[in-house]
């Protein structure tokens, strides 16, 4: 869950457009969640047994926080981070 937050609010692979090249390549660089950035999670397991599908935490946790910064706003951002400049410049 972490991780989806994370791609959702923090995490940007900036790509130089000339070469192509990630210039954001190193973990000093490319913005991860610390413990401060991570509000207190409850997590609800429910039980499934799938022999076919195995769920990570991380699948639909990036719609999810859009989703909600659409019902909270009713501005619907489709890119990944979600940053709060294009949130206001669409208010």
């Amino acid at each position: 869950m972490i991780w989806g937050l994370s791609f959702a609010l923090h995490e940007e692979a900036i790509t130089d457009r000339r070469s192509g090249r990630i210039m954001n390549a190193n973990l000093a660089e490319y913005h991860i969640p610390v413990n401060a950035d991570v509000p207190s999670l409850n997590v609800l397991t429910v039980e499934e047994h799938d022999p076919h599908v195995n769920a990570h935490g991380i699948t639909g946790s990036a719609g999810a926080v859009a989703n909600a910064v659409w019902h909270a706003t009713g501005v619907r951002l489709r890119r990944f981070p979600i940053r709060i400049d294009e949130l206001l410049t669409q208010l």
